[in-house]
């Protein structure tokens, strides 16, 4: 089997990702599925340390910023949701993505399992998500890895990772995002992201709503696990910025860490602390994470399309904020670092996003709007968004395509200007490709109805180009 026949295999199942309906595909949510696949698999997720990361923003910088740091001197494994480029980002160890080679074995490995568990009883049909947070635990297991950082892909106490038995967990910051799922009000969802708590595994958690930190308490309480709060055990000072990072200090509860990392805005000093309370925890179990593994690991993290420099001339920003809070924070930033230049801002969201909250944000830094649909089978279309942005009197034009945008952006922008790229991840990431010439899948169209494993005449009969 090649890279692109695995593809064309994955892509025919069950993917609430890219799913365009009001409902998703009758599939039973619960973990007896996910164990039985594991079961099926010998355990891979078994074994290894493990972080277990959950709540809306900011769970792939700490993922990205504790696995640098455990990095250092350590085979470190990394599964993050969703992908920028290509699917085997998802799935990476110190920083590389797994290699076709490798992705290819992996699906054969876990193909027979899946087809097997899906059709036996009460189970149903294995999710794409769900084969895929198997196959990473396959391949950390195959390549020895010291530790593997499981980013939650949804919520947490249903989502497929929440299989493991952690060392530590981290709740960043909890806020409203797929409601339709989690439920509408900050408390709901809080309790769905706290569902990672472990008898006994130490908490760390971002600053929260009071409803947030209520239900992340309670939690906590009911599973006599220790919580550090950031904010009230960690605490963070910020120091001198510039495009190219920020320095800061963190305050732990074993001591202070000067630090430099290469990603910008206030929130990732927020999640940088998260990431130094869990490696607190680690070091309390007897894992050495000295101060130069801190430093360094911290100035080597890397999470693209998080308030990330694709150009200086013109300046252009790209970031994947896709609901009002991540965007009220992003428009600080921007506002704080760019203050006196106005933006042209690349805007496309996704259809089960709060678009009107994300643009009230977005119009009170005055911009000139692109409006633009990414090719994700869930993105808005180009007319719709200006409308909305119209009717907020916000000045807006409609690009026919991702790449014009990013032309008419730099002739608007100017030298006085700048280009902020937003409101969704598969938006930033698609200027991303355009600016730096990166090549990405392109996955074909599916009828997500009858995309089940288990169909008649084989399972993943997706086929189109890729």
């Amino acid at each position: 089997m090649d890279y692109q026949a695995s593809l064309n295999l994955l892509m025919g199942l069950v993917d609430f990702e890219r799913f365009r309906g009001p409902r998703g595909p009758r599939v039973k949510f619960d973990l007896s599925r996910m164990q039985a696949l594991l079961d099926s698999l010998g355990g891979p997720h078994l074994g290894i340390p493990t972080v277990h990361v959950a709540g809306t923003k900011g769970k792939g910088s700490v993922a990205a910023m504790v696995s640098s740091v455990l990095g250092q001197g350590r085979a470190v494994g990394v599964f993050t949701s969703p992908h920028l480029h290509t699917f085997r980002e998802r799935i990476a160890v110190n920083g590389a993505p797994v290699s076709e080679e490798e992705f290819c074995s992996l699906v054969e490995l876990a193909w027979p399992h899946a087809e097997r568990v899906s059709l036996e009883e009460p189970h149903g049909a294995v999710t794409l998500f769900e084969t895929l947070t198997a196959m990473a635990f396959l391949h950390f297991q195959r390549v020895g890895a010291d530790f593997q950082v499981m980013e939650v892909g949804l919520g947490g106490r249903l989502d497929s990772t929440n299989l493991v038995v952690p060392q530590a967990c981290a709740i960043v910051s909890v806020s409203l995002d797929h409601t339709a799922i989690l439920g509408e009000t900050i408390d709901l969802i809080a309790r769905e992201k706290a569902g990672i708590v472990k008898p006994g595994v130490p908490v760390v958690s971002a600053p929260q709503e009071r409803a947030a930190w209520d239900e992340i308490r309670e939690a906590c309480r009911r599973n006599n696990a220790p919580l550090w709060e950031v904010g009230e055990h960690i605490t963070w000072r910020e120091g001198s910025f510039d495009l190219s990072g920020q320095e800061f200090a963190v305050e732990g509860r074993l001591g202070r860490y000067d630090l430099r990392m290469p990603l910008l805005g206030e929130h990732q000093l927020e999640n940088a602390s998260v990431a130094v309370g869990v490696l607190e925890t680690l070091m309390e179990q007897g894992w050495k994470v000295d101060g130069e593994s801190m430093r360094k690991g911290f100035a080597e993290a890397r999470w693209p399309c998080r308030m990330e420099t694709l150009s200086r001339e013109p300046l252009m920003i790209c970031d994947g904020a896709h609901n009002p809070d991540s965007m009220a924070r992003l428009c600080g930033s921007a506002a704080r670092y760019f203050g006196g230049r106005r933006p042209v801002v690349i805007f496309g969201a996704s259809r089960d996003k709060n678009l009107g909250g994300m643009m009230d944000e977005l119009a009170a830094l005055d911009p000139v709007v692109a409006a633009v649909a990414s090719r994700h089978p869930r993105a808005v279309p180009t007319a719709e968004l200006a409308d909305c942005f119209a009717f907020r009197g916000v000045d807006v034009f409609e690009a026919r395509s991702v790449a014009g945008a990013v032309d008419e952006a730099k002739a608007l922008a100017g030298k006085d200007g700048y280009i902020l790229a937003t409101g969704s991840l598969f938006l930033a990431a698609e200027v991303r490709e355009v600016v730096l010439n990166i090549e990405p899948e392109i996955y074909p169209e599916l009828d997500v109805s009858s995309s089940v494993i288990g169909a008649v005449g084989g399972i993943g009969a997706a086929g189109g180009r890729m």
